[in-house]
């Protein structure tokens, strides 16, 4: 080999390194859209994820509120831990589950019964995986508007209840009628 193409080869290897070492420092750290102090950015273009699933009016309480206004809930997953739970059944670190809360109408246009979702979200919360991360490997976060989310407290309900009740890893599967039978395949699926 001449030395011009050994200098160049010993070139070639050497930005090969650099970029497996940048490579491997980015997975080292969060794969969550987070900010320098810990926030969650919103999930902008999740309504273009896979969608899960959509409930109307539900409640974990057995109590009913009369005042309650009626709302839908849909579920997005994006679309790289979604591919993973196909393949495994489990939920890979940086898993974003979106819960998206709309109004539900029931006056407008031609519609004469039933109800339809209506104007933007009310609200929108996510479910995020990040096992190196947090505590039990999950965290949620509760969105105002579009700006930086902080994560809601453990000692919330949310942590105990879907520790109790997720039927896959702390999340809700049994609600997600596209996964509930993959999960079942993979043995991955808690009788819940």
């Amino acid at each position: 080999m001449t030395q011009p193409r050994a200098a160049a080869c010993a070139f070639l290897c050497r930005i090969l390194c650099v970029a497996l070492a940048a490579a491997a420092t980015a997975a080292a750290q969060s794969p969550l859209p987070v900010t320098d102090d810990g926030k969650m950015n919103f999930p902008a273009g999740y309504r273009e994820w896979i969608f899960l699933t959509a409930g109307l009016d539900m409640s974990y309480s057995e109590k009913i509120d009369p005042g309650m206004h009626s709302m839908f809930d849909n579920v997005f997953v994006n679309p790289e831990a979604y591919r993973a739970f196909l393949r495994t059944g489990t939920w890979p670190d940086g898993t974003l589950l979106v819960l998206e809360g709309r109004g539900a109408g029931d006056k407008g246009s031609i519609n004469r019964h039933g109800k339809f979702q209506s104007g933007d979200p009310m609200n929108v919360e996510v479910h995020a995986k990040d096992t190196k991360r947090f505590a039990g490997g999950w965290a949620f976060f509760y969105f105002e508007g579009r700006e930086p989310a902080g994560q809601i407290p453990v000692s919330e309900n949310c942590y105990s209840c879907h520790l109790q009740h997720g039927a896959v890893d702390t999340t809700f599967v049994q609600f997600y009628p596209t996964l509930l039978g993959v999960a079942k395949d993979k043995g991955t699926l808690l009788p819940r």
